[in-house]
């Protein structure tokens, strides 16, 4: 296991799902983590935690933030944008190599860029997808997160800046918002809950590959120490679930008798089918993921239920 102890992290985007995981992990092993993001979705989530609110496209702002920092967890640029207009991504590309070049100057140790399995590739050509599979992405989202991939290796070709980028797959799990596009499972979970017919995109057959957020968490932590000749690695379950597998396991585990469905049009960003090779995060990082599909489903589940978001 990774030593934190009293190891300085900073964790821009802290406050949406999956930073909010990472600094409640980061400091339960010891580290000294600062935040920076936003605005905190969950606030109480992390008490004890500091917190900076402000702008990613702020220059001077990010410069103070990233001052004195060892590791840069960077995770600004969700997939709130894959549906945007190709221009939509540009301003999270310019703030992401500001980034860099603080990070630089400031002689930051490594970044860990969250990026993403589901969009970077595009329509695969093999399945399950390795990192050296194709990138051909069909969404402005999967484009921006591509070109900071090759950001990174540009920094680190030129200035040794070290760096890991996680091609993340579908994350799902507590503190993940139900009603802002940010994941299938909560979206279906809250609707089934509260009684709503679920929303289908399409005829429901689209695979994707799904994993729990306390295996992403487990992963962003392995690759801090990581010192081994690749710098990129999907973060997976290697098991792909269509939409409509989903809702039927999500009546199974609510003992729902049916579930009322509506269909919508496809999406011309959608990928028929994801689902990630992990083989090269386990060889070479020792991680797999721990939690199973029907334990992170009920987890999600009873965390929804108990759990309301900051108006």
């Amino acid at each position: 296991m990774t030593d934190l102890d009293g190891r300085r992290c900073l964790v821009l985007g802290a406050g949406g799902f999956i930073g909010t995981n990472l600094c409640r992990a980061l400091a339960a092993q010891g580290a000294r983590v600062q935040g920076f993001g936003r605005r905190l979705q969950y606030p109480k989530a992390l008490d004890g935690i500091p917190q900076t609110i402000g702008d990613f496209a702020d220059r001077t702002q990010l410069a103070r933030i990233v001052e004195g920092q060892e590791i840069v967890f960077h995770l600004f640029g969700g997939p709130r944008i894959a549906s945007e207009t190709p221009f939509g991504v540009l301003a999270d590309i310019v703030s992401s190599v500001n980034l860099l070049e603080i990070c630089r100057i400031s002689g930051v140790r490594k970044i860990i860029f969250v990026s993403s399995g589901g969009a970077i590739y595009g329509v695969p050509s093999v399945l399950p997808i390795p990192e050296t599979a194709v990138t051909d992405p069909i969404s402005a989202y999967g484009i921006s997160k591509l070109a900071v991939e090759k950001y990174l290796h540009l920094y680190r070709h030129l200035y040794g800046l070290e760096y890991t980028a996680l091609r993340l797959a579908n994350p799902y799990g507590p503190f993940q918002s139900a009603t802002r596009g940010q994941g299938v499972v909560p979206a279906l979970l809250h609707r089934v809950l509260s009684g709503e017919a679920v929303e289908i995109w399409g005829t429901g057959g689209i695979i994707r590959d799904y994993i729990y957020i306390d295996d992403v968490t487990d992963a962003l932590i392995a690759a801090i120490d990581y010192q081994g000749p690749c710098r990129v690695f999907n973060i997976g379950s290697g098991i792909g679930r269509s939409v409509l597998q989903i809702i039927e396991d999500i009546r199974l585990i609510l003992g729902r008798r049916n579930i009322d469905r509506v269909f919508r049009p496809g999406r011309a960003t959608d990928v028929p089918v994801n689902v990630l090779d992990i083989g090269l995060i386990r060889d070479h990082l020792g991680w797999m993921p721990r939690t199973e599909w029907f334990d992170g489903l009920r987890e999600t589940s009873s965390w929804l239920q108990s759990s309301q978001p900051a108006a």
